[in-house]
């Protein structure tokens, strides 16, 4: 059963409406002003909903600014110079060869293999005829010709060349004989390498002049060398840890230089002694310069009577 309300109060109440309205007592929902407080705006009521204010665009950025245009010779593309034509068949050339090389490798089957090697031979008689070219210009220009340069390569002037070399070098070792260089030769008299090796340096002291000092490591004596000195030192201060072998060494200069370990020709001797000579600051032992290093040297080189000091 439904309840019908009186007309005259439904018409009642349309009017206190009306009046309500032209008064201004009903406000319309405002959006909430951001600064004031939530409970300033009882008139909402419990139960409301507002849309979000949409922001404003924000205005586009501005445009970064352009760079000035470079000059036109910088912006203009670089004309690349063409390939002379036998750049061109050369890569060519080689990249067909490459190819049928890989070919052939990864499928060896008769036919791949002949025409890489078919190909192979074109590029070898092109080389073939560029090294005789290149023969006959050498022939015809001493200063293009590679034999000509350092050591010869024909048999006659080779054996000219090294007689040269072999008197060049001892007129600089007996020079440096006269400067009363000499050499200290580090020996173990069980040591059967030591025993070989000294009848070439008695034979090198005879025929350019240079002292040999021998000093004996172990304290043991070796032939040829009856004045043998013993280590005094000498040997752990050079740190020789190898026999047999070979210092030069030049007393009024401090300066030790290693010439070689092991068994030497005279001809090795002297190639390395010239070497050093020409350069003798380049191998030179730095540590002797201390006083500890030239005082050993200068007690192995005081005069001594025959045999081992014991």
């Amino acid at each position: 059963m439904t309840l019908r309300r009186p007309a005259s109060r439904q018409a009642g109440l349309a009017v206190c409406l009306v009046v309500m309205l032209g008064n201004g007592t009903v406000a319309l929902a405002q959006p909430q002003d951001p600064g004031r407080p939530y409970w300033s705006d009882n008139w909402r009521g419990w139960h409301f909903y507002e849309e979000p204010e949409i922001p404003p665009p924000e205005p586009p950025a501005s445009a970064p600014r352009q760079a000035a245009p470079a000059s036109s010779a910088a912006t203009a593309p670089r004309r690349s110079h063409p390939k002379p034509p036998e750049i061109v068949e050369f890569e060519r050339l080689q990249k067909a060869l490459e190819e049928r090389r890989h070919i052939a490798i990864m499928r060896p089957t008769e036919a791949n293999v002949r025409r890489y090697m078919e190909l192979e031979a074109r590029v070898v008689s092109r080389a073939s005829t560029f090294a005789d070219v290149a023969q006959r210009i050498a022939w015809a220009s001493p200063e293009l010709d590679p034999t000509l340069q350092g050591r010869p390569v024909n048999a006659k002037a080779l054996e000219v060349f090294d007689q040269l070399q072999t008197a060049q070098r001892s007129q600089s070792i007996s020079a440096l004989g006269r400067d009363h260089v000499l050499f200290f030769f580090f020996f173990r008299s069980d040591c059967p390498y030591c025993h070989a090796f000294a009848p070439t340096l008695e034979a090198f002291q005879a025929r350019h002049g240079i002292k040999v000092v021998a000093i004996s490591v172990d304290g043991g004596p070796i032939p040829g060398f009856a004045d043998a000195r013993r280590d005094n030192g000498i040997a752990t201060t050079l740190r020789v840890s190898q026999v047999p072998a070979v210092y030069l060494a030049q007393p009024f200069t401090g300066k030790i230089t290693p010439i070689g370990f092991g068994v030497l020709s005279e001809a090795q001797l002297a190639e390395r002694i010239s070497m050093v000579a020409a350069s003798p600051e380049s191998a030179a032992t730095p540590f002797l310069g201390a006083a500890g290093g030239l005082q050993a040297q200068a007690r192995l080189i005081q005069p001594r009577g025959p045999g081992l000091v014991r």
